[in-house]
């Protein structure tokens, strides 16, 4: 059987960390930012990290 393929789509979106946890970018932070707060935008600028309850699914769409 031949390996799996990484998705393209989750490789942009998703890296790890050196402990092995998945981070994943803030939404929001693309547009219309006009009106959302410094506060607001300082900090979805952050990386988060993924919910266990996703991260099973995340880590099928890296083949990992």
């Amino acid at each position: 059987m031949p390996k799996m393929k990484t998705k393209s789509s989750a490789k942009k979106r998703f890296s790890f960390t050196g402990t092995g946890k998945l981070k994943r970018k803030h939404a929001y932070k693309s547009h219309i930012l006009t009106k959302k707060s410094k506060k607001r935008k300082r900090n979805l600028g952050y990386f988060a990290i993924v919910d266990k309850a996703d991260e099973s699914n995340v880590r099928q769409l890296l083949a990992k």
